[in-house]
């Protein structure tokens, strides 16, 4: 198998190219080996994102049961639009309401990120 030169494109002759007088052991000693970064394991994140929502499930209960027909649950999850809303509707004539409690309660009520709210 023949080696080319990577500089002029001549055949080389023992390492050494007799055109333009490229030496490719005198380029492989000047390699160095690239840096590794560290890798860093943050078991809070999967892929750079947060899996779990800041915000107390315990909390947005509490809120939920004394103000839910305002929405201040929602407003305290982040949801600004549907809690505007339920404050105008009166937590969507307590049918949201009722709905919301009974979410935050089984686990599956979310946040503005669509995160699960935390424990």
């Amino acid at each position: 198998m023949a080696n080319f030169c990577p500089e002029c494109g001549a055949r080389l002759e023992n390492g050494r190219c007799p055109s333009c007088g490229y030496a490719e052991a005198a380029q492989q000693q000047n390699y160095q080996q690239p840096v590794q970064q560290p890798i860093i394991i943050n078991n809070n994140v999967t892929g750079g994102y947060p899996t779990v929502s800041p915000k107390s499930k315990w909390a947005a209960f509490i809120l939920c049961l004394l103000l839910g027909e305002l929405g201040i649950h929602r407003f305290y999850v982040g949801k600004v639009g549907t809690g505007i809303l339920y404050l105008l509707t009166v937590g969507l004539f307590g049918i949201g309401w009722l709905v919301d409690l009974i979410m935050i309660l089984t686990g599956s009520f979310k946040d503005n990120a669509g995160l699960l709210l935390k424990e």
